[in-house]
């Protein structure tokens, strides 16, 4: 996870972290407090998963790009020895 996401992450984390206690605090009843809860807890679950699934796809993007750098630097290698 490059250095971006991990900051998108902790700021929805804080967020979501916020939101909850501030909704813990206010007045209102229980069941619809753990309705608010249940719901932003969800949205934060997706934020974080899509967050994961960036992540995943820019780790593969690189292990391309290396393999192919890789495979240059083998055929040179190969190059050079004949």
């Amino acid at each position: 996870m490059n250095k971006a996401t991990k900051v998108l992450v902790s700021i929805g984390a804080g967020i979501a972290v916020g939101a909850a206690i501030g909704v813990l605090f206010a007045p209102g009843e229980g069941s619809e407090t753990r309705k608010k809860i249940m719901k932003r807890s969800r949205k934060l679950a997706g934020t974080v998963s899509d967050s994961l699934d960036q992540g995943r796809e820019s780790l593969e993007d690189i292990k391309d790009v290396l393999q192919k750098e890789l495979h240059k630097v083998n055929r040179k290698i190969e190059e050079i020895k004949f």
